[in-house]
């Protein structure tokens, strides 16, 4: 049996919030920017999106089931491309129509809940896996977290959701002698598959690919294949490489040949015959586990630490985290729409990303991402729009307390009634039947003096 690659993109467009001043708390509660989610959108979908799609769709046809790949677009990506860019969802629709790409599951709103509440982690990977039913009419068998945040209890949970694989990180502090390019299971779920990310080879193409300081630039398809064949030599059943999907034309631009790379690398794959490209679905069931991997503590694909400090790493990111979830259990009381969806948009793990205080090495992708001069500007403008949105809160909580008094005082007002009258008619129920039973008693009363004066009479 040949090697395996395992191809998988990552597409998230968060719902970016607009400049929120203080000011505006309490009186305009439009938290986002239209205009740059718009224009953001439209230009990577230029860039990326639909350019891509079209190449990875020329390469599903013309090898027929020798290429696959994997794809989980988060539901905030997907409301925006029905908003702006509808175009961009019938490419995809037209790649699900293929049946060589597999879609994964993940929280809808590319958000933390897995570190902050079960059942929002849960509703909210529910109602993705709906979206991708209702968009491309497949339904997801593997899942993948928010940037690939994993822990064996997060695993655990994802299992009795019933997703029996899950994609990770294969951070150095937990693979220890292991390989990455072995299937792994989840101590807490033993029946649960874990993919790990070969990072060295993924970031090979999303991050140094242009970079024509790297000793390996330029990098070909004849060469990145060496280096797939050197990494398994000494065993391995699949070699994952997992990247977000706007690397290609968005990190890595058109000009650096990252598209042309992308066309030619399948083929030489193909006709080497060593690997072959399968979606996680059909991996897993393919090879084996062979050994546990325990990951007590949370791990992600992020920064050098690949763990979850680039989004809760400093009391700005923990504080802005606690006063959102804080607001669960009152909007669950209320249920309102609206509500929901924003309290959604706000999870969005870009807002906390955006307040991360990291500098050195990782300091620079923090800024490339970012649309705030400084962390703390992405803090207040957050915790703004979160006040304003704690402010909505409480206000319909007030009214649902004032309604709650206004039903309660007139249940009390109908007992009191209804035990008035219960009273009075009781009351003249038994004076009814005193009167009644005092009419005989007169009566006989009266009969009985009528006789004592007849013989008062007759005496006479």
């Amino acid at each position: 049996m040949s090697k395996s690659i395992c191809l998988y993109f990552q597409i998230h467009q968060p719902a970016r919030l607009r400049l929120y001043r203080f000011f505006d708390i309490g009186k305009d509660s439009h938290y986002y920017d239209d205009f740059a989610n718009r224009t953001i959108l439209k230009r990577v979908v230029q860039r990326c999106y639909l350019p891509m799609n079209e190449l990875l769709y020329e390469m599903l046809q013309k090898y027929k089931g020798a290429f696959k790949l994997s794809f989980s677009i988060s539901g905030s990506a997907l409301s925006q491309f029905e908003r702006y860019a509808p175009e961009v969802l019938s490419s995809f629709k037209k790649l699900a129509d293929t049946g060589y790409v597999e879609f994964l599951a993940e929280t809808y709103n590319h958000s933390l809940a897995s570190l902050a509440s079960d059942i929002e982690f849960d509703n909210q990977v529910r109602k993705h896996k709906e979206a991708i039913e209702n968009y491309f009419g497949v339904t997801p068998r593997t899942f993948r977290n928010t940037e690939l945040i994993y822990s064996n209890s997060i695993g655990a949970s994802v299992y009795k959701m019933g997703f029996k694989s899950i994609l990770t990180e294969g951070a150095r502090h937990i693979m220890a002698w292991r390989s990455p390019n072995y299937l792994y299971f989840n101590p807490q779920s033993p029946k649960q598959t874990v993919f790990l990310r070969n990072y060295q080879l993924s970031d090979d193409i999303a991050f140094r690919f242009s970079d024509k300081n790297w000793a390996d630039w330029p990098l070909t398809g004849e060469k990145y294949l060496d280096w797939l064949k050197d990494a398994v030599k000494d065993g391995g059943d699949t070699i994952n490489l997992f990247m977000d999907y706007e690397t290609f034309g968005e990190h890595q631009a058109e000009s650096s040949g990252i598209f042309d790379f992308m066309r030619y690398f399948p083929e030489v794959v193909i006709n080497d015959g060593s690997f072959s490209f399968n979606t996680p679905s059909e991996i897993a069931k393919m090879y084996n586990p062979i050994a546990e991997i325990d990951v007590p503590q949370t791990i992600s694909w992020a920064d050098e630490e690949r763990d979850v400090t680039a989004w809760l790493g400093n009391e700005l990111q923990q504080d802005a985290f606690n006063k959102l979830y804080a607001q669960y259990e009152k909007l669950a009381l209320l249920g309102d729409s609206a509500l929901w969806e924003d309290f959604g948009h706000l999870q969005e793990s870009d807002h906390f990303y955006y307040m991360c205080t990291k500098f050195f090495s990782d300091g620079e992708v923090h800024k490339y991402f970012n649309p705030y001069d400084t962390p703390y500007e992405a803090f207040i403008n957050y915790m703004n729009v979160l006040s304003d949105f704690i402010l909505r809160i409480n206000d319909e909580i007030s009214l649902l307390d004032t309604k709650f008094a206004v039903e309660k005082k007139d249940v009390v007002v109908q007992t009191v009634e209804k035990t008035v009258k219960s009273a009075v008619k009781k009351t003249r129920t038994t004076a009814t039947k005193k009167t009644a039973a005092k009419k005989p008693k007169l009566v006989a009363e009266k009969k009985v003096s009528s006789k004592k004066i007849k013989k008062t009479e007759k005496a006479k």
